[in-house]
């Protein structure tokens, strides 16, 4: 009883505590030594009313032109220009940002931050600004970082609530009791809302991505699941070979008690190993999970032997099915010849299983990285609107445009500048798939040149992927190496895309990375290598057959 109520107050101080400190999820990251980070930090120290986080105040009207309500539009804008944390928000209705015919417009807005870090409170600021539009029958949405920060934060757990329902009667048809059935749902349940709590309170120290919470309650529910059932299948069948059921709580805590750390340590290691990327931001997802499955561990070898003790031998009063299963029984007797079979022929076994593995493998090779943008979004989202007013207005490129920054070498004369300026214009509109391009201009210091190029095709089309690394590896190069400039493709989307580009290299690492700290483990806790070889042949096979499975199924 007494652990109950520890975790009892466990839960309720964690999750004090969670909303106390208010952690923020944001996915707020940055690629350093990337082209788009290089570029973004060179804009931001020439010419920082241009840099930092980008927005879109998008506006539309169904029907007529938006020249009529100019005035109610530019009041807008200027209040949004003037609210904290804002470095500069363009003039509107001009030919660059005002679609033919009229009806759409946009003002890109830079932020000194990323205005998914400042909480729901400050897009109602961004409401009020913009009410004067609304007022005159324009509808206002946002793009960019001002959408994903105006987003619905969702509250919906039916994933979650399905997900427990069909455990639970997984679990009441292979236990046959209610109370063995319920028991790892309720260890999973502790140990899962006890780790959200812990990272939402690690959130307000470190930024960790928006789908951190998702993943570590996924994570954490289904390997609560999975090591409840380790220990409770031992323990009932310790009782049913006679043992009381103290000793036989204790007694399984020692044995499947040492499996379910083995297993979250290897878990956990494996999670850590995202680290490998080279990415922070991705490092800590794995990180959010990691914490999750630790705690899930605990739970299960503190929450479970306790209730088990409690329980006493009613563990089985409430029956839904004549002879529960415990460990083993008669009831399990084909799995045993199963097992036979496969001994007497393992190396026929063996061949036939690595060789259906290899064939889920292939379509891995084909793998295709991509990132999801705003378009996917739900149709009530604003930046979902936003996105498809800019398509319409504008084209696809338009939401995903590329900036393009060029370090000129100290000594450059006007001269030199403005002849730099005019080839390099003239060489991003030559390139295939460039839609348009803004005029060079340098910032005022002179040090630097900047233009804006939009795409012919959409965000995620491949490509979009390939004018960037066109622009970055051949154009740039080609156009500013004879001047003794250095180039950059840098703004959100090159970001985005670098970033991909960036997990899709280090993959490879990630998974030797975490086979390699997986054999250790083995290695270090059974003292046999062949155990380990073994694990790390499985893990590379199985990974493989997965990935393949999902391109397959996906791509």
């Amino acid at each position: 009883m007494l652990v109950v109520v520890a975790w009892l107050v466990l839960l309720a101080g964690v999750t004090f505590g969670q909303q106390a400190l208010g952690g923020v999820y944001s996915d707020d990251f940055s690629l350093p030594g990337t082209p788009a980070q290089q570029g973004a930090s060179l804009l931001q120290a020439h010419l920082p009313a241009a840099g930092g986080q980008t927005g879109q105040l998008v506006f539309t009207v169904g029907s007529g032109s938006l020249a009529g309500k100019s005035n109610a539009i530019e009041q807008s804008v200027a209040g949004v220009r003037h609210l904290p944390h804002v470095l500069s928000a363009s003039d509107l209705l001009a030919a660059a940002t005002t679609a033919p015919g009229g009806r759409i417009a946009y003002a890109t807005v830079h932020f000194s931050v990323n205005p998914q870090t400042l909480g729901s409170a400050y897009v109602r600021t961004v409401d009020q600004a913009v009410a004067p539009a609304r007022a005159a029958g324009v509808s206002v949405s946002y793009g960019g970082q001002l959408g994903v920060a105006a987003q619905p934060k969702s509250k919906d757990t039916r994933s979650e609530e399905i997900g427990i329902a069909a455990a639970l009667i997984v679990l009441l048809v292979g236990f046959g009791s209610v109370y063995a059935a319920g028991l790892p749902i309720i260890s999973a349940l502790a140990g899962a809302l006890a780790g959200l709590g812990l990272l939402g309170m690690l959130a307000t120290a470190t930024m960790f991505a928006t789908v951190s919470p998702t993943l570590a309650i996924m994570m954490g529910l289904g390997v609560g699941i999975d090591y409840a059932l380790f220990l409770t299948t031992r323990h009932r069948q310790l009782v049913m070979d006679g043992a009381e059921p103290a000793d036989a709580a204790g007694r399984a805590l020692a044995t499947s008690g040492q499996a379910v750390l083995i297993a979250a340590s290897t878990v956990v290691i494996a999670l850590l190993g995202l680290y490998a990327s080279g990415i922070t931001f991705i490092g800590k997802l794995g990180l959010a999970a990691g914490l999750t499955v630790a705690v899930a561990a605990l739970g299960a070898v503190t929450i479970v032997p306790a209730l088990l003790g409690l329980a006493g031998r009613n563990v089985d009063r409430l029956r839904v099915r004549r002879r529960p299963a415990a460990e083993a029984s008669a009831e399990h007797a084909g799995w045993q010849d199963y097992a036979e079979r496969i001994g007497s022929h393992p190396w026929r076994y063996l061949s036939a299983g690595t060789a259906v593995l290899a064939v889920l493998a292939i379509p891995f090779f084909s793998m295709q990285v991509g990132h999801v943008d705003a378009g996917a979004n739900p149709a009530s989202y604003t930046s979902k609107q936003a996105y498809d007013a800019i398509s319409a207005g504008f084209g696809p490129g338009a939401n995903g445009p590329l900036t393009v920054v060029a370090q000129l070498r100290p000594g450059t004369t006007a001269a030199e500048q403005q002849s730099l300026a005019s080839a390099l214009g003239s060489a991003l509109a030559a390139t295939p798939d460039v839609a348009s391009v803004t005029p060079v201009q340098a910032t005022p210091d002179g040090a630097v040149l900047y233009a804006t190029v939009q795409p012919r095709t959409d965000p995620q089309a491949s490509a979009t992927d390939q004018l960037m690394n066109t622009l970055q590896d051949q154009v740039l190069p080609a156009t500013l190496a004879k001047a003794g400039a250095t180039g950059y493709v840098t703004g959100s989307l090159a970001g985005q895309l670098q970033f991909t580009g960036q997990v899709s290299n280090r993959l490879p690492v990630i998974i030797v990375v975490v086979i390699a700290a997986a054999f250790m483990l083995l290695l270090l806790t059974f003292r046999s290598p062949v155990l380990a070889v073994k694990a790390a042949l499985l893990n590379l096979l199985s990974i493989g057959a997965a990935y393949g499975v999902v391109v397959a199924v996906f791509q």
